[in-house]
């Protein structure tokens, strides 16, 4: 993969900074974008400027370049504005890695419409605002893989969480047509599907709810194998199998990582 180019949201820490170092170890240079700045919704703690920083030298530091941003997916105009500045700097855009999301607790009757709405739009919304500008690039090249980081959420219900579920269950969607839809143009897109992860984000919902990480990432009901979650690096691992060509005729599928949870 070396030369190829990675855009990456949500990638100042957890998933996608582990992501973000696995591709750059492959020869990816990387385009890494995070809201950066915390967020009155979901009210953990997200990636911070210097943890963006902090990943521009790890990655340039195993002799590929990086460019970083701080944009919020919801944001058309600084998504645009990066992709952009992504493409005259390198002149491709190969793999996308739509990462950037939240999680939180509520009952659907309980949560406020603004609640949902956040949800939603950086989850769901956000995905496509990215994808819709990186997508016309990947079509001009007759090639690109586009990696959409759902859930076990996106393939069940879940307690306390229908507006997360909704979200990544729209994920799980959009990727398949988004598969049909660029197909022709030797674009490939898939979803990947972890159990809970061991990231800031679990630490910041633990948080929220007054317990311990590892009782929030035995909430979904348990792994089959005997571990809390699975670490990121295990996620990254993933990803740069799917945007390899070892995966090169796969797309459309979901890709669950989640040590046995749906099996129960």
């Amino acid at each position: 993969m070396a030369n190829k180019v990675a855009f990456i949201t949500g990638a100042a820490h957890g998933q996608g900074r582990a992501v973000a170092l696995a591709l750059a170890a492959e020869g990816v240079h990387i385009a890494a974008v995070d809201v950066a700045k915390p967020l009155a919704y979901p009210g953990y703690a997200l990636g911070t400027p210097d943890e963006l920083d902090t990943l521009a030298q790890s990655v340039k530091s195993l002799g590929v370049d990086c460019l970083t941003f701080t944009a919020d997916v919801r944001d058309n105009s600084a998504i645009k504005a990066a992709v952009e500045t992504v493409h005259k700097h390198f002149g491709q855009i190969d793999i996308l890695f739509n990462n950037a999301g939240i999680c939180a607790y509520g009952f659907t009757h309980e949560l406020p419409e603004e609640e949902w709405d956040a949800m939603i739009d950086i989850n769901l919304k956000g995905a496509w605002i990215v994808g819709r500008h990186i997508i016309p690039i990947m079509i001009a090249r007759k090639s690109g893989v586009i990696i959409n980081n759902s859930s076990i959420a996106g393939l069940r219900g879940m307690n306390r969480l229908s507006h997360y579920a909704a979200s990544k269950w729209g994920l799980t969607g959009l990727t398949k047509s988004w598969a049909i839809e660029l197909a022709p143009y030797n674009i490939r897109a898939v979803s990947i599907h972890p159990t809970g992860v061991n990231t800031p984000m679990n630490d910041g919902l633990a948080a929220l709810e007054g317990a311990t990480p590892q009782e929030i990432a035995e909430r979904s009901a348990g792994n089959l194998i005997d571990v809390p979650w699975v670490e990121p690096s295990d996620v990254a691992n993933m990803v740069v199998f799917l945007a390899s060509d070892k995966a090169r005729y796969v797309t459309g599928a979901q890709f669950v990582l989640d040590a046995g949870l749906l099996t129960r």
